[in-house]
């Protein structure tokens, strides 16, 4: 980073994107302070020797205390959820703990925010092609929680923006990589390895790695332009060809039949359905195969010609994926 910094705050930083994010940050010498719960898992964070500020995101007075001093902020906190039993927690974390980081940001004197946002706050293309940063937000006639939350945590930073806030948004798509112990991205590698998956179903995605992610948000913070957001994007493949590598490369099952979209909505409501009734995380949430039979394809073009990103290839990112877990146990 060749900006000079004395000190960066990252919230969530024992998260997954944060605790990578963190531990670049202290590889290049930066003082770096996380923003965290009190009983955050500190697992992904590892040694990684940090100050830590105790606090959450919906709290103005510990965001404010821990925003003190600091030059840059990266705010990676947020909860991703599907599930509609958590939406108005995921609110509250995603809009209302962004609206207090923009604040703190504003009443402190800081110099950058990098906001990571995410391409759920970007809208498709319905004839399957790439959307871009300029793409409006379609998603509303699908009513998904995670997607409504994170489109309007941007508006709140861009608000930030117009009252003299430098503020700069990325938006990766679905990450996979080292440090994500609770299996975000890398659910699939667990799924397709123990043979659970055994079918497609229409449409496509976009996975980016974890370390390119990392990269983008230094980049964001040394070269990107206030107010704008950078799509920090992998591959863009059919949900068959992400199941067919994945298969290749862990030695799982590959998919061997498409599975009509309406059985994936029977599915996802029994599965919601019993987590309700046992207050479990549901395998299938609804709102989450709402978006499963759309090409959900992103292009990076921006982000590669303003911050110089790259990606690494989908392979590459599941063999480093695969290997962390089977390094640290995590798929006995």
């Amino acid at each position: 980073m060749s900006i000079f910094v004395t000190r960066v705050l990252v919230t969530g930083g024992t998260g997954f994107v944060g605790s990578n994010l963190t531990r670049a940050l202290v590889n290049d010498g930066i003082e770096v302070r996380i923003l965290r719960r009190e009983r955050s898992e500190l697992r992904a964070l590892g040694q990684v020797r940090v100050e830590h500020a105790i606090g959450d995101v919906r709290d103005y007075e510990s965001v404010r205390r821990a925003v003190h001093g600091c030059d840059i902020v990266y705010h990676t906190a947020a909860m991703v959820s599907y599930w509609k039993k958590q939406r108005s927690e995921m609110f509250e974390i995603n809009i209302g703990g962004t609206a207090n980081i923009v604040r703190a940001c504003l009443e402190g004197g800081v110099r950058k925010l990098i906001h990571t946002s995410s391409i759920a706050a970007i809208g498709h293309n319905t004839d399957g092609s790439p959307a871009d940063e300029e793409t409006p937000f379609n998603w509303d006639r699908h009513n998904i929680g995670y997607r409504i939350s994170k489109h309007k945590a941007e508006e709140v930073v861009l608000e930030g923006v117009k009252n003299g806030l430098f503020a700069v948004m990325v938006n990766p798509s679905i990450i996979m990589g080292p440090g994500d112990i609770h299996f975000h991205g890398g659910q699939i590698i667990r799924d397709v390895r123990r043979k659970r998956i055994f079918y497609y179903v229409k449409g496509g995605a976009n996975i980016v790695f974890v370390g390119d992610v990392v990269r983008g948000h230094l980049a964001a913070a040394e070269l990107g332009k206030t107010g704008s957001r950078y799509i920090l994007g992998g591959e863009n493949l059919t949900h068959r060809d992400i199941l067919t590598t994945v298969a290749e490369v862990v030695e799982g099952i590959r998919p061997l039949m498409r599975l009509p979209h309406s059985i994936v909505r029977l599915l996802a409501t029994a599965s919601e359905e019993i987590a309700n009734l046992t207050n479990r995380k549901p395998w299938i949430p609804r709102e989450l195969a709402a978006s499963m039979p759309f090409h959900t394809w992103f292009s990076s073009a921006k982000a590669t010609r303003e911050l110089g990103f790259s990606s690494t290839p989908f392979r590459k990112t599941v063999a480093l994926t695969y290997q962390w877990y089977l390094d640290n146990g995590l798929l006995t």
